[in-house]
């Protein structure tokens, strides 16, 4: 019989490359996790990893089992979230969120306080991640469901094995100070702020890409992007203080924005928030799914 939990551990040396770092992830010692996997051979019958240098790269059987590991492991998990839910007689049990900013103020949180009233046996745990830290930990069973975007044009990477929803879809909108020329028009094309400077994401991120590409596609002109962070409070902030300009979507602006100008693109610009969970979802998750798909058509409505 083949323990889940040294199944687990093979996965995790699967995802991370090697015992080290899956032993880090895990909080185990790295001959903690040798000594598990050997046990795991024994019982597969098989050798399942070799080395490869200083590294370790599964074998023909262990990928044969890895793939068989995410719908044993599912299973144990439905089976375990559904005998909850008949001994409770409600449905019960912690499920694990991620989001980026935005979408954590305006649709993670109120789903929290939703549940609250209407499931009051689902216990949420929430954090503020990236897709691209967030996606390894929903294989891994680390996370639950991932809040996610993406823009117009930047498609991320495709995971068939996950199942991916909509929440909402929104556009990207000029914000200026409001005491900046322009601010008084109710129009603004992004061709007549050539010369202003802009405060956007750092490189590498969705957002800068998509930042250079509207005035670049759009405004016919190369940026001046003088301030750079990954929190979008800040963004606005520094529109509101500095004299800079932003691209920001209405999610952010929908927190409240004084002291600044809000304009459409000429040439809309949009951004897409989704959900990713894995493709077999117990009763808590899909509950949850369900709320957070709700909160997102109440945040843009």
């Amino acid at each position: 019989m083949l323990d889940l939990h040294r199944l687990r551990l093979l996965r995790e040396v699967h995802v991370r490359g090697t015992i080290h770092a899956a032993a880090g992830a895990l909080g185990y010692t790295p001959s903690a996790v040798s000594q598990q996997l050997a046990v795991l051979e024994r019982e597969a019958g098989a050798r399942l990893l070799e080395r490869v240098g200083r590294n370790v790269r599964l074998t023909e059987a262990g990928h044969v089992l890895v793939g068989h590991a995410d719908t044993l492991l599912e299973g144990a998990e439905a089976a375990a979230a559904e005998v909850a839910a008949v001994a409770a007689g409600r449905l019960e049990g912690t499920v694990r969120v991620s989001a980026f900013q935005s979408a954590f103020l305006r649709v993670v949180a109120p789903t929290i306080r939703d549940l609250a009233d209407e499931h009051p046996g689902i216990r949420v745990e929430a954090t503020e991640l990236e897709v691209e830290q967030a996606v390894p930990a929903l294989r891994l069973h680390q996370l639950d469901v991932l809040v996610g975007d993406e823009y117009e044009e930047q498609p991320r990477a495709l995971h068939p094995e996950l199942r991916r929803e909509t929440v909402l879809r929104e556009p990207i909108n000029v914000v200026l100070p409001a005491d900046h020329p322009r601010a008084a028009d109710t129009h603004v094309s992004l061709a007549d702020l050539a010369d202003l400077p802009w405060a956007a994401c750092q490189p590498g991120t969705g957002h800068h890409a998509m930042h250079l590409r509207a005035c670049r596609q759009v405004g016919g002109f190369e940026p001046d992007v003088r301030h750079t962070s990954d929190d979008f409070l800040i963004l606005l902030e520094l529109v509101r203080t500095t004299g800079a300009g932003a691209l920001l979507p209405e999610l952010v602006l929908g927190l409240g924005a004084p002291g600044v100008v809000v304009r459409p693109l000429e040439a809309p610009v949009g951004r897409e928030v989704f959900l990713l969970t894995r493709r077999s979802r117990t009763p808590t998750v899909e509950a949850v799914t369900h709320a957070l798909l709700a909160a997102g058509r109440a945040a843009i409505s």
